[in-house]
């Protein structure tokens, strides 16, 4: 008899990230001599700031590719502990860091660390399309809560506590969000850390706000489980490397976690990182300024094309579209777009609550955005008669 190869029901759960399977398209596409504009996925245009490239480099030539500390190289720890201190002036240990594989690595820690079979994570609705499939990989069940577009995207401490049952053992928070760009202030994080339920904040897109700072967990409570990284903010985003804070009597259960499913990050990924940390300020500082007119351009162009705006993106490099006087089915609206108009955008579906929508991403060069916003312009008479603008 042959043996049976069947997955397991929590692999069978997960589902497709619809924004890469509109990239990987696109790429097919390309193989085949076609020119796309790329706004479905959050990947900056930017090249990995020079002083990083110089300590990777650096790195490889005296031999440093070796396996490191399962929890990191102390010095990048410490340099995460710096980063706290000097940006939002709280403390914190060295010791309570651990370095990852990126933030879906330190998630991927957390969700094995808090999750038993039936266990439940909270998760914000719209959110970033992973987050359920990571609940679900480790057989958990991912459960929501709305954010409302005319409230900015807040999210509202009264219907988070509605929303948890006795099953919920993590409460994830996302600020600057994923997809709606949204930034909660420091008395939402307050309240949320104020519920008795683990928060795992990702902040992966600090650093990337347009007004105010996105204030971190940690300014809230230092009971939290804290994600961030290089990827978005430094152009690393192929580097995967990033880090978690955690309270310290979790460290030593994650820290057998990280030496049996990964060992350790990657070594010259560590060194790259500590160089960003200690000299890349600048880089951001101007990868952040550009971000700002790019957004402003998209947010024009695409309110001009007769997309609604609910609210405006305040952080991260996202805009969150409604395209439903076009097609409530965003699957297939982005599919046409893309085989019509050689335009890549992020289908709504993916996000849980934004069906109808689209995600457009600003990480691209301002001159791409602008030919996006010209295709489409070109496209839409063809596609939605009485749109001819």
């Amino acid at each position: 008899m042959p043996p049976d190869f069947r997955i397991s029901r929590s692999a069978a759960a997960v589902a497709p990230f619809l924004a890469m399977d509109i990239l990987e398209r696109a790429q097919e596409l390309e193989r085949e001599g076609a020119d796309i504009v790329h706004l479905e996925v959050g990947e900056p245009d930017f090249d990995t700031p020079a002083c990083v490239q110089r300590a990777a480099e650096a790195a490889i030539r005296e031999g440093r590719t070796h396996y490191t500390h399962s929890l990191g190289l102390w010095e990048l720890r410490e340099a995460v502990a710096q980063h706290y201190h000097t940006e939002y002036g709280v403390r914190v240990e060295p010791e309570r860091v651990l370095i990852t594989t990126g933030t879906s690595g330190g998630l991927a820690l957390l969700m094995a660390l808090l999750l038993d079979p039936g266990d439940a994570v909270l998760l914000p609705d719209p959110g970033y399309a992973c987050y359920p499939n990571f609940v679900r990989a480790f057989h958990g069940e991912p459960l929501r809560f709305p954010t409302i577009a005319a409230d900015g995207y807040r999210y509202d401490p009264a219907a988070v506590h509605a929303a948890l049952t006795p099953r919920t053992r993590a409460l994830i928070v996302n600020s600057p969000s994923n997809p709606t760009a949204a930034v909660q202030d420091l008395s939402t994080l307050e309240a949320l850390a104020g519920l008795g339920v683990p928060v795992i904040s990702d902040e992966i897109y600090h650093g990337l706000t347009y007004g105010s700072c996105a204030p971190s967990m940690l300014q809230a409570t230092d009971r939290c489980f804290v994600l961030d990284g290089f990827s978005k903010r430094y152009a690393m985003t192929g580097w995967r490397i990033g880090w978690l804070v955690a309270p310290r009597e979790y460290v030593p259960a994650l820290q057998r976690l990280q030496q049996n499913l990964f060992i350790c990050a990657g070594s010259v990924a560590q060194y790259a990182g500590l160089a960003a940390l200690r000299e890349a300020g600048d880089d951001v500082q101007a990868m952040r300024a550009e971000y700002a007119l790019r957004r402003d351009v998209l947010l024009r162009g695409l309110r001009d094309l007769g997309f609604g705006i609910p609210a405006e993106p305040r952080g991260a490099y996202y805009v969150l579209a409604d395209a439903r006087h076009l097609d409530g089915d965003s699957v297939r609206l982005a599919r046409r777009i893309l085989e019509e108009a050689r335009v890549g955008v992020g289908p709504g579906r993916d996000f849980g609550a934004a069906e109808g929508y689209l995600r457009f991403s600003f990480a691209s060069a301002r001159d791409r955005i602008e030919e996006g916003l010209r295709r489409l312009r070109d496209w839409l008479p063809h596609a939605h008669p009485g749109m001819d603008r």
